[in-house]
């Protein structure tokens, strides 16, 4: 099993486990592909939820950039939705995860081709 095997498994196991949902392999393979060398990056491939800096940067290079959409209320709704399922405490929120679980909730998947 090659490293990002490795990884796309934890993160899918991760994805079970906290959000008690199973996870489109497929989609998911596609995020961490999209990640590139951020998810080998111990502190790259984590989010610092309340690093405002970083979660201004997540809503605009990732959820207005790459998926397209517009800037508004229901981007920083979705961003508090999927950390406080994460758990605010939780110090590891893997960026492939978080970026999953937004893709999804927007229904963006096609950004993944």
């Amino acid at each position: 099993m090659s490293s990002r095997d490795e990884l796309v498994e934890k993160y899918a196991q991760e994805i079970r486990e906290k959000f008690g949902e199973t996870p489109d392999r497929d989609l998911l393979e596609r995020v961490v592909a999209g990640l590139g060398p951020a998810v080998y990056n111990a502190d790259a491939s984590i989010v610092a939820a309340s690093d405002s800096g970083e979660v201004e940067s997540i809503k605009t290079h990732f959820l207005v950039k790459k998926l397209g959409l517009t800037d508004g209320p229901e981007l920083d709704a979705a961003l508090n939705q999927v950390f406080d399922q994460y758990g605010r405490s939780n110090r590891h929120k893997y960026r492939a995860v978080v970026y999953y679980l937004l893709t999804r909730h927007f229904g963006r998947e096609a950004a993944y081709p």
